[in-house]
Order: C-alpha cells, then sequence, then structure tokens
C-alpha cells in the first residue's frame, strides 16, 4: 500500500517562494518515480516535475525550468517540490504521485495520488 501526503501549500504574492512537501509510505520507496503534478479551476492536469528516487533523475516542464526544483530527504521519506519566483499562472492545487521505475509526464500512468494542497499566488 503507497500512501502520499502533501503539505505546503498556502497562499504567497508573486514573486514570492513555497516549499510543497510529500510524505510518501510505501514498502519499497527506492523504486518509485515521483511527479508533481497541478490543476487549476477549468482546466485539465498537467505535469510540473518527476523525480525517480533511484538515481535521482529529474524532469521539469518548461513553464517552471529555473523556477522550481524537486529534490528528497531519504531519511523522512519525503520528496520536495521548491517554487521560487511565483506567478499567478502557477495558482493550482498541486499533487504529487508515485509511479513504478520511471518518469512520465503523463497523470494517467500514474498509481498513486496525494490528496492535493492548494497553492494561490496573488497578483
Amino acid at each position: 500500500q503507497v500512501q502520499l501526503v502533501e503539505s505546503g501549500g498556502g497562499l504567497v504574492q508573486a514573486g514570492g517562494s513555497l516549499r510543497l512537501s510529500c510524505a510518501i509510505s510505501a514498502p519499497t520507496f527506492s523504486r518509485y518515480a515521483i511527479g508533481w503534478f497541478r490543476q487549476a479551476p477549468g482546466k485539465e492536469r498537467e505535469f510540473v516535475a518527476a523525480f525517480r528516487w533511484s538515481g535521482g533523475s529529474t524532469l521539469y516542464a518548461d513553464s517552471v525550468k529555473g523556477r522550481f526544483t524537486i529534490s528528497r530527504d531519504n531519511t523522512k521519506n519525503t520528496v520536495y517540490l521548491q517554487m521560487n519566483n511565483l506567478t499567478p499562472e502557477d495558482t493550482a492545487v498541486y499533487y504529487c504521485a508515485a509511479r513504478r521505475t520511471s518518469m512520465i509526464v503523463d497523470a494517467s500512468g500514474y498509481d498513486y495520488w496525494g490528496q492535493g494542497t492548494q497553492v494561490t499566488v496573488s497578483s
């Protein structure tokens, strides 16, 4: 059984920063790839970033490259999404998701999802 719990969302002004956390409970979490996705009202869920626990490879959407950074803490079984220079276009519910082995950008390929955390960026 894999469980994901996000935290760290909130309200921030444009140009500000937030760090999201995704705490992972899984029997062999090192075998998983973790993805961050977001969904704004009236829009489809979109890929933000991904991380492969084994090897530490990362992948980012073009819209967040240079602003967002994904990282991990092995001691806490937690993956982080550091978000800098936020804009109102980043406003969405952010989800972390897990799947075995490789990173992909297609949300339908992830098997486990957290409950989401709201990020609101004011102008």
